[in-house]
């Protein structure tokens, strides 16, 4: 076996990284020969770069575990690498990534508790919980059932988030929680106000005094039934949060006032006890409310698929839940509907807005065979569509999750708020002590000490802390969504903040990536159709936009298609080929070199294809120069004044390309940038972000392919330029839809505006408790101002970080 880690698991796709690949590369096209041999296996990608191996299958013939084991014994055999991580993760099953919705958390120091109790269990690698979104991330040897056991055994609920429909239901389940809370707070609020009255009018008469209790007992015992019931359960496994401190506090009140009326004492503080449970319901519903706000981008995402699906089986067509469909079954759309799932269309005629996933508003023609994404909208035809894809696998739910993994991940500023609120509770609480008896030995009464101690416990909630960064990525990634930015990690925000260059591939990036021929040369001795056949059957498997140019150029020739025997893309160069036993190589004169064959006739063709801005692409035949074309490709619309944005904010930009000098410099001198470096291999792309790195810059990279894969994921913050399904692409943070590339100076300063947010949230956060303990200590502070006070924090920070959703 090999050390490999499991990155990606979908029902149909599994990707892993396997460091033996990157020590040793040539070993990569031997792990693609062998797993394409299982009939199970449908596509494999291998990026020996970045140790990658991304596999497709079809899980009714192999499942994912039964692919994990085969990944490790092929990866295991090529590269004997030391077994001991494997046969360890052999004793305990394969990792895997378990999300869960969480509920019931009502502050940070819920989620510190249940990432600590998580991450004490062997079986997981990584745990990490997310008091703002309400989600946790497992990474392990885990499955959702053991995940949701260990969550419920500390009091809370996890739900599953894998499909658009789970998701929906974890929403709705929100808002019923969200009326509930409004519900209590509002009750709550009308009873404690005859009590505050009565309080305040401190009368001698104990009616008075009994209606206190009277309308104190349902706020406390009732409303405030939550505070104690989750206080009990954690103190039965040995630690507090944040309703530790409010039952404590309301409890305390609540208690010794009762006592004082039997005793038919004066000093009674009903009114703190009512006032403390009422101001803290009505902070986590304002805080519930706005947080629901900050979550907004994503609930539109969801909502763009459509509950129901209209299934077509035995010619009768059924409405059925949209979870029910499987791969395989047809769906009817009709005109104006959503399209529910993903996939293709076996008949109708009809348009599609697929904005969604290609930023482009004009409807696309759908004919019979045509790729469909769920989510978009149909036009005026009826089509009938074969499904291709349900559930966790579709594209739109590949965005949702890319969303869901951005909000909830945690950003390095973050580290010390979590580290402040997972020793925060035990700190209050003895502080909260040391105060009560400090003021009994003071000899200022048991009442003053009590008012002291319960408005220690209630000033000091973390939850401003916990709340100060979580919810300011939650709308930062929602504007970006709403941008046609998906953020795939949230770190990528900081990161983005900090970038000094920004480095730009050039064709399909700054470039429409929609080249066309606009030359073809052919060299003496040799018949046009026979070379332009040979050339298309070389570029039938190319997925370049070189290559579909060649193609679409010889596809309008009508020529007779030929079948290529062997196929082999060399990144940033071109193909090589064999068709009916001829050889064939289709690329620049460097890989022409490479391969023996003599280009100086045509060297001066080249040259000036070059200096026109266009991209000479040379064909050789059986070792001989046979044609050259001239490809180009105009800047896109607006990349100019996208670099200037750049520059306005302070980033250098730079170009690097598999393109000639000529061409590169062409299009580099219409956009704006002035470094360019051209003839860039894969491996070279890499090479100049790591030197510029080593040179203290912040570097991002941006690009369209896998030739950009490398450098993409070794940048701090690498950018895809991302058109229909490719928005799930791998290597890339960050994916830009529709090919905008201004968008990245966008993303560049949202994330420098997210970041003063976070500083202005933590400031307050840090600078309220620091000011507000001490005053609470020297009894400056009653129980309700606390309560009150405490509950107005939480909702400053969460109404501060809304300020991102507003466009600018």
């Amino acid at each position: 076996m090999t050390e490999i880690q499991l990155v990606h698991q979908l029902s149909r796709r599994v990707r892993i990284v396997a460091p033996v690949l990157k020590r040793d590369p040539e070993k990569a096209l031997l792990v693609e020969i062998l797993l394409r041999k299982h009939d199970a296996v449908r596509k494999v990608r291998v990026v020996a770069e970045l140790g990658s191996v991304a596999v497709h299958f079809d899980p009714r013939r192999m499942p994912a575990q039964n692919l994990l084991r085969l990944l490790e014994t092929v990866i295991g055999n090529i590269g004997r690498a030391p077994r001991r991580k494997v046969a360890a993760l052999q004793e305990c099953g394969a990792v895997t990534e378990v999300n869960v919705a969480v509920e019931g958390m009502t502050c940070a120091s819920c989620a510190a508790l249940i990432q600590l109790a998580l991450g004490r269990d062997s079986r997981v690698r990584s745990a990490s919980v997310n008091f703002a979104s309400e989600t946790a991330n497992i990474v392990g040897a885990l499955d959702r059932a053991e995940v949701e056991r260990l969550v419920e055994s500390l009091g809370y609920v996890a739900r599953p988030m894998d499909t658009l429909a789970q998701r929906r239901q974890v929403i709705e389940r929100e808002h019923v929680r969200l009326a509930e809370a409004r519900r209590r707070a509002l009750w709550a609020g009308a009873l404690f106000l005859p009590v505050m009255a009565i309080g305040m009018a401190m009368p001698r008469s104990w009616s008075w005094k009994l209606a206190e209790l009277a309308l104190t007992t349902p706020i406390v015992l009732g409303a405030g039934r939550g505070f104690f019931d989750r206080a009990l359960k954690l103190a039965r496994r040995r630690t507090a949060n944040m309703d530790t401190l409010i039952a404590l506090g309301a409890g305390a009140a609540y208690g010794h006032s009762v006592v004082s009326l039997v005793a038919r004492r004066h000093h009674l503080y009903f009114e703190a006890a009512a006032g403390i449970v009422a101001f803290v319901l009505l902070g986590r519903w304002l805080e519930e409310r706005a947080k629901g706000k900050a979550g907004d981008a994503i609930r539109k995402l969801i909502d763009l698929q459509p509950p129901t699906a209209t299934l077509l089986r035995d010619g009768v067509e059924t409405v059925v839940p949209v979870d029910e469909v499987v791969v395989g079954d047809t769906v009817i759309v009709r005109p104006g509907e959503r399209i529910p799932v993903d996939g293709v269309v076996s008949g109708g005629l009809s348009t599609v807005d697929e904005s969604l996933v290609t930023g482009e508003s004009m409807p696309v023609v759908k004919d019979v065979g045509a790729r469909l994404v769920g989510g978009c909208i149909n036009g005026t035809g009826l089509l009938r569509v074969e499904v291709t894809a349900v559930g966790a696998d579709t594209v739109l739910a590949g965005i949702v999750r890319m969303v869901d993994h951005a909000q909830a991940a945690k950003l390095p500023v973050q580290r010390m708020a979590d580290r402040v609120s997972a020793v925060f509770v035990p700190g209050v609480v003895a502080v909260a002590g040391a105060t009560f008896v400090s003021w009994l030995l003071g000899g200022r009464g048991l009442g003053a000490a009590l008012d002291s101690a319960v408005s220690v416990l209630l000033i000091a909630c973390p939850c401003a802390l916990g709340l100060a960064t979580p919810t300011a990525i939650m709308a930062a990634t929602g504007q970006a969504a709403r941008r046609g930015l998906y953020i795939r990690d949230g770190a990528a925000l900081e990161s983005a903040a900090r970038l000094s260059v920004l480095i730009f591939d050039k064709t399909g990036t700054i470039t429409e990536g929609r080249p066309t021929v606009t030359r073809f040369e052919l060299s003496p001795g040799w018949a046009a159709d026979e070379v332009l056949a040979l050339v298309a059957a070389a570029e039938a498997g190319s997925e370049h936009h070189l290559g579909r140019a060649l193609a679409d150029y010889v596809r309008s020739r009508n020529l007779l298609p030929l079948k290529a025997d062997s196929f082999q893309a060399v990144p940033g160069q071109g193909v090589r080929a064999t068709i009916g036993g001829r050889d064939v190589v289709v690329g620049n004169a460097r890989l022409l070199g490479a391969c023996g064959v003599e280009t100086a006739a045509v060297e001066t063709a080249m040259e000036q294809m070059a200096a026109e801005g266009a991209t000479p692409v040379a064909v050789a035949v059986d070792g001989r120069m046979a044609a050259l074309f001239a490809v180009a490709d105009r800047p896109r619309e607006g990349a100019a004044a996208a670099i200037r944005a750049l520059h306005d904010l302070g980033v250098k930009t730079m170009m690097v390309t598999g393109d000639v000098e000529a061409a590169a410099r062409h299009v580099a001198a219409l956009v704006g940038i002035e470094s360019v470096v051209a003839g860039a291999s894969p491996a070279r792309k890499l090479e100049i972000v790591e030197e510029l790195r080593a040179l203290g810059e912040r570097v991002g990279m941006i690009g369209d392919g896998i030739n950009d894969a490398p450098a993409l994921a070794a940048a701090e913050v690498g950018f895809a330029v991302g058109s229909g399904t490719d928005i799930a692409m791998d290597s890339a943070q960050v994916t830009v839809v529709g090919g905008d590339i201004a968008k990245v100076a966008e993303m560049v300063g949202l994330s420098r505006r997210t970041m003063r947010i976070i500083g202005q949230n933590l400031v307050w956060a840090l600078g309220y408790n620091t000011f507000a303990i001490p005053g609470a200590a020297l009894g400056r502070l009653n129980p309700m101002v606390a309560s009150t006070a405490m509950a107005l924090s939480s909702v400053s920070v969460v109404a501060n970080s809304l300020r991102l959703q507003k466009g600018g």
